[in-house]
């Protein structure tokens, strides 16, 4: 399975030290690390401040599935990038958004809702993250719900339609609550999105977050057979 993970790598001037400090690798490089390790997942990565946002077709033309994480610069993204990354999960590529990717363009052509708004603060609270579908794929292995020590706190509303599968949601310290853990189908393609994972927390090495990353892979990889397209000319002519 060709996986391929994708992260902005512009952190905001106030976060970078921090990020750098946490991730040095970068957070796609933390990310690929336990990626690589899992049996069956060839890796690649780039970022946002490679050539093409990191995003040409040279790039993840190839990917099964598509790990996506962003904090800012989701709109600085190109049309062009975002509309052939639309083609390919209609076609059957896997999706998984992370944290902040889900205010990207890309997550807003797929779902259809113009901003995904909603309520957030970056006090570094502690997260329980419940999850609400124990018998899903990408909740396999995990416990009745775990915690998370530092991140930054999401709530709703969080404007999305309703997902297809709902695995988790999320409460901080202050009990803002959200629908963390979201599942969509669009086209051949399979979407997962989770909230967490700020740039300035230890998000990524925490062993159940790994997991439920790991599972969204497996969940989101294409599973659908080739069919032939059918035309109605060809309908006729077959009648």
């Amino acid at each position: 399975m060709r996986i391929h993970v994708w992260a902005e790598n512009m952190p905001l001037e106030i976060h970078e030290k921090e990020m750098r400090r946490i991730y040095p690798d970068g957070i796609e490089g933390a990310l690929a690390a336990f990626l690589s390790k899992e049996d069956g997942f060839e890796v690649t990565v780039s970022r946002g401040t490679d050539p093409g946002f990191g995003l040409s077709p040279e790039t993840i033309g190839k990917a099964d599935v598509l790990v996506y994480w962003s904090h800012k610069h989701w709109r600085d993204i190109p049309d062009e990038a975002v509309e052939r990354l639309q083609a390919m999960v209609l076609d059957g590529m896997g999706l998984v958004l992370l944290h902040s990717a889900h205010a990207s363009k890309i997550f807003s052509r797929l779902v259809g809702t113009k901003t995904q708004a909603l309520e957030w603060h970056e006090d570094g609270e502690k997260q329980r993250v419940v999850c609400t579908m124990p018998s899903h794929e990408i909740a396999k292995g995990l416990p009745r719900s775990f915690i998370i020590d530092s991140d930054e706190s999401y709530g709703e509303y969080f404007d999305i339609p309703q997902p297809d599968e709902l695995v988790f949601i999320t409460v901080s310290e202050s009990m803002d609550a959200l629908r963390s853990g979201c599942c969509f189908r669009r086209g051949k393609g399979r979407i997962f999105y989770f909230s967490s994972g700020h740039e300035t927390f230890p998000v990524y090495y925490q062993r159940e977050v790994q997991t439920v990353i790991s599972n969204a892979v497996r969940w989101a990889a294409p599973k659908h057979a080739d069919w032939p397209v059918m035309t109605i000319e060809k309908r006729r002519n077959d009648a």
